[in-house]
């Protein structure tokens, strides 16, 4: 058994932290409100996100980070990504200086255009072999139900990512591993603004044939940008890219379609975000990841366009026939 700390109690870290536990580990979640630690520790569930769900008794949470952190082996990241850096900059001190930092998280930090990885290693100092991901197909609610499901562990220390995948092998989630760190984080990023797009689509009431043109172009603009970085294109072919666009593209539990399909329907982003509480990564990211790829001198029409929408500059509607008027070119191109 070992000792993890989950920061983060939202729908998906709550949802890891069961795999933890049903893996066979000993989860702490930290979580920023009481009133959901008090449910976790006393109900074993948390009725915000998973109503009805028993979570493991092995599960308990603490408002306090540096109980949470308190001897920890690993400490996962789920918090949303453009809250991490001042976050973690205030729980860095507690942070057992051996730890390795596991991010769930699927986003570019604005302004800097950093992967969540490069976030931590700044404010932490850890180095590459005490830094992972994790990313794939992995709707939190379905994982909580214990839906079968596959994802993927990245680390440049391949033997660290083996120690996670025997972390985290339970019952109904597979890990597979991979030392392609920047290539699985930027699949999860860029996925997350292909579903905002599919997602306008579908508000649109645009068919199979519009949804099916976006995620492809989609995966090609992000395996452009992918690999002008230096990511292994096959990473994107497997469950960190396509897997994981499929997924969050396809599926009314994806935050980010269904926030795409509310813009498509014509309410305005700053609407929807006071109609919820959950966080869709994409309207956040969006700007990050065109400023990424334009930095870098990579075409990423899907990302600029979705930001423009995102921003009010745009109609999901005017976006759409933007993408037939472009030039015509070679496929591959």
């Amino acid at each position: 058994m070992s000792k993890v700390a989950v920061f983060g109690a939202g729908s998906w870290g709550t949802a890891f932290s069961l795999v933890l536990a049903d893996a066979g580990n000993d989860v702490t979640i930290w979580g920023r409100r009481p009133e959901v630690c008090k449910a976790i520790n006393e109900r074993h569930e948390n009725t915000d996100y998973f109503p009805g769900i028993e979570l493991p008794e092995t599960i308990r949470a603490t408002a306090d980070p540096a109980e949470a952190a308190a001897d920890a082996e690993f400490v996962v990241l789920s918090v949303p990504s453009q809250k991490l850096r001042e976050n973690l900059g205030q729980w860095a001190e507690v942070m057992p200086s051996d730890a390795v930092f596991v991010s769930v998280m699927k986003g570019i930090e604005l302004g800097t255009t950093k992967r969540m990885s490069e976030v931590i290693s700044e404010v932490t100092g850890a180095g590459p072999e005490r830094i992972a991901v994790v990313s794939g197909p992995n709707l939190a609610r379905e994982i909580a139900l214990r839906e079968p499901a596959a994802s993927v562990i990245a680390c440049a220390d391949e033997a660290v990512a083996q120690r996670l995948q025997d972390l985290c092998h339970s019952q109904a989630f597979r890990p597979y591993r991979s030392t392609d760190v920047l290539g699985c984080e930027l699949g999860g990023a860029y996925k997350n603004v292909v579903a905002l797009c599919v997602g306008m689509a579908v508000g649109l009431g645009f068919g199979d044939n519009t949804t099916a043109s976006l995620i492809t172009r989609g995966l090609a603009e992000t395996a452009r940008l992918a690999m002008k970085l230096g990511a292994d294109p096959l990473t994107l072919m497997g469950l960190a890219g396509l897997g994981d666009l499929v997924a969050t593209c396809s599926s009314p539990l994806s935050r980010n379609r269904t926030f795409g399909e509310k813009l498509g329907q014509g309410m305005t982003t700053e609407e929807i975000v006071a109609s919820t509480r959950q966080v869709a990564e994409g309207a956040k990211s969006c700007a990050s990841i065109f400023d990424l790829a334009d930095r870098n001198g990579v075409d990423a029409p899907v990302a600029q366009h979705v930001a423009a929408v995102v921003a009010g500059e745009m109609s999901a509607r005017d976006m759409m026939y933007a993408f037939i008027a472009r030039d015509t070119k070679h496929e591959r191109d």
